[in-house]
């Protein structure tokens, strides 16, 4: 009698030792599984992530060398770049007054660089023709060059002629839409998109007429 039930109890363990093996088995291979379903969509989230990275890549070298691109455009412009670094005592070739003005334009006044009429208050304010003088403390390439460059930047962009001007305006312009299609000006009343509603259009100052003037 005892060794039956010796017999039964070991026969016991054993399906129950392979009931739980084949329960864990089974789990542990679900597991994997759903593992690698997931693999898929991760590949493809690094994939955009890396396809982002690329396309915003473009736009920032187009952004850091539109100074090269204007020129290229507008050959007879003044460069301007004869200034000598602080940091390396050594003239700074890549300096320049288109730059310098794309930096004052975008970051020292914060307008969009996409819309002509922009670019035109900015070269106002070069001009004397808007309430928005320079100012030395925050002009471009005060803080990395031995000498300010913002007189001798206004005397170049006052010695400009309407039609150098106005072509420097469209190459400006060309140069930050070209690969976000074609640019207009915006119509009478209209806000161009990305820009605030609070500020108020200028109003004609004593001075305008420079912009004009050949």
């Amino acid at each position: 009698m005892k060794k039956k039930f010796k017999l039964g109890f070991s026969f016991l363990l054993v399906t129950l030792s392979v009931a739980i093996f084949t329960l864990l088995s089974g789990v542990l291979e679900s597991g994997k599984l759903s593992v690698s379903a997931l693999e898929p969509s991760l590949l493809r989230g690094s994939g955009s992530r890396g396809l982002v990275a690329q396309q915003s890549a473009p736009q920032q070298l187009r952004a850091q060398d539109a100074w090269k691109l204007v020129y290229e455009k507008v050959p007879d412009l003044p460069i301007e770049n004869n200034y000598i670094s602080k940091e390396t005592g050594k003239v700074d070739p890549n300096n320049t007054l288109v730059g310098r003005l794309i930096r004052y334009h975008v970051f020292v006044k914060g307008r969009p660089p996409n819309y002509r009429f922009d670019w035109k208050l900015s070269l106002a304010d070069y001009l004397g023709a808007t309430p928005d003088y320079l100012v030395e403390g925050v002009y471009p390439g005060k803080d990395v060059l031995r000498e300010n460059p913002m007189e001798r930047d206004r005397a170049a962009i006052q010695s400009l002629n309407r039609k150098q001007r106005d072509a420097l305006v469209q190459a400006l312009v060309d140069v930050f839409t070209e690969n976000s299609g074609p640019s207009r000006t915006p119509a009478a009343g209209e806000t161009p998109k990305g820009r605030s509603t609070s500020p108020e259009i200028p109003q004609p100052q004593p001075g305008d007429a420079k912009l004009l003037t050949p």
